[in-house]
């Protein structure tokens, strides 16, 4: 097959007429231009120009080859600037993953603002705590909580989060208070990511650490429910700060083994990579890390 730049030269020449105005609009040496369509008439076996010290011309094999590569160059020639313009302006598809932590009104609220910032970018929302492939299923960015794993994703941080044990008010009557980490084994925990009903807790307090083993009546796969359980007085939560502050507040929660919390949870956006970084991903980005989350403090 013939190389699509001796094609795309030969098209200009033709366009042209001339040589040199065709090298002059490609930026390379007259004497280039010329080879290089010899050269595919060479590879082709056929004449394409005519040459005479005062005009060029197209052969009848030239014309034919000019007409059946002409169009199809345009159609290249465009997809490359709507790529390039793609590239450089905020617009198409965006593919986002964030955990269900998330699901909530204030988020949902910074994306709707962002997409009347942005008009010409629409969002494909994947909300879940599965760690989902981005490469594989060609997603641009996710958001997630806790360590990384080591992997080739880029990631920026955004912020921290922490959880603190807390209970109701009505639990906690007629209990005996827990005065250190390991009394919570006595106590109803609701559980994140319990297995059989039981999972283990890393608290801190300043240098100390240390990990519990707790179990309780109820477990599950979300935060939202496990603070609703913990809201209704079923046990002691483990909760990130966004979900008991307010409670906490108002009396309705009450802090237990106060000094204690968990370790800072650390949370990042990823994306594959930073090589060629689309617009919309790059004002995303820009506008994530610049939102003033109440779901993690910077």
């Amino acid at each position: 097959m013939a190389d699509l730049n001796d094609i795309a030269i030969f098209v200009k020449v033709a366009q042209f007429e001339s040589f040199s105005r065709a090298a002059h609009a490609l930026g390379m040496p007259v004497s280039t231009v010329s080879r290089r369509v010899a050269d595919l008439e060479q590879q082709l076996g056929v004449t394409l120009l005519q040459r005479t010290t005062r005009k060029l011309t197209l052969t009848v094999p030239g014309q034919d080859y000019f007409h059946q590569c002409h169009e199809p160059l345009e159609v290249l020639a465009d997809a490359e600037r709507v790529l390039t313009q793609t590239q450089k302006k905020p617009e198409g598809i965006l593919r986002i993953t964030a955990p269900v932590v998330l699901r909530e009104t204030e988020f949902l609220n910074f994306i709707s603002g962002f997409l009347n910032n942005y008009p010409r970018i629409k969002i494909d929302l994947v909300i879940t705590n599965d760690f989902l492939n981005l490469i594989g299923q060609n997603i641009d960015m996710g958001i997630r909580f806790g360590d990384l794993e080591d992997s080739s994703l880029i990631s920026k941080k955004l912020g921290d989060t922490v959880r603190y044990l807390v209970a109701t008010p009505s639990y906690l009557e007629g209990r005996r208070l827990p005065e250190k980490p390991e009394d919570l084994s006595a106590h109803q925990c609701v559980l994140m990511n319990g297995k059989n009903c039981e999972t283990k807790w890393d608290l801190v307090n300043g240098k100390k650490q240390v990990s519990v083993q707790v179990s309780g009546a109820v477990s599950s796969r979300d935060f939202n429910s496990v603070s609703y359980f913990t809201h209704n007085g079923h046990g002691i939560g483990l909760l990130p700060f966004n979900y008991c502050n307010d409670l906490l507040a108002d009396g309705r929660l009450q802090r237990v083994l106060p000094k204690w919390r968990s370790p800072l949870i650390p949370v990042h956006a990823l994306y594959p990579t930073r090589k060629f970084l689309p617009a919309r991903l790059r004002v995303f980005l820009e506008a994530l890390q610049a939102w003033d989350s109440p779901f993690w403090t910077k």
